[in-house]
């Protein structure tokens, strides 16, 4: 019988709320993307008009993303793509694709995986860190406080052994901009 799982990689908020049954739990290795707040949040994080920052999967060449990979039962594959549909394509400033990642076991298995679209309103790849600080620590949208979501995703990276250096000094500047 064929193997009838999908695997969903998740680099950011999906890493400490999926919202979706799973069964295994990888962490796993994403080439030629990386993790970057380059995406304006209109609706989860900020409004329209005052946008907040999301993490997105930017193309690079020879980058890498570490996150965590999810396996989800071929049975509820289906309603799984769709409240991921609902969640991450709220405006299409992500696209849904199927990448290889690269599983802790060895194991390379194909993941669907939402990278930025450049060509998006919502991109904003290049910012520097601190613009970058500024925006973040003003920003609220209907899922919360901006900051709550860099601090959360931070905090779990760091915990799955898979720290991001700019994310880290984002949650601290934020904080000190904040009050802390």
């Amino acid at each position: 019988m064929p193997d009838t799982s999908l695997w969903v990689f998740g680099y950011g908020s999906l890493i400490w709320n999926p919202g979706f049954a799973h069964g295994a739990r990888r962490l796993a290795t994403l080439p030629g993307y990386h993790r970057s707040f380059c995406m304006r949040s209109i609706h989860h994080r900020g409004t329209p008009e005052r946008p907040g920052l999301v993490l997105a999967l930017d193309a690079a060449p020879g980058a890498q993303c570490d996150g965590l990979a999810f396996e989800v039962p071929g049975e509820i594959a289906a309603e799984t793509l769709e409240y991921l549909r609902a969640r991450e394509l709220i405006s299409a400033a992500y696209l849904e694709r199927g990448e290889r990642v690269a599983l802790e076991d060895g194991r390379e298995v194909a993941a669907v995986t939402y990278v930025i679209d450049r060509a998006h309103p919502q991109y904003c790849g290049g910012l520097a860190l601190e613009d970058q600080a500024a925006i973040i620590a003003r920003a609220a949208g209907g899922m919360g406080r901006n900051r709550d979501y860099l601090e959360s995703t931070a905090r779990h990276l760091d915990a799955l052994g898979i720290g991001d250096a700019n994310l880290r000094w984002l949650a601290e500047r934020v904080a000190a901009l904040d009050g802390g």
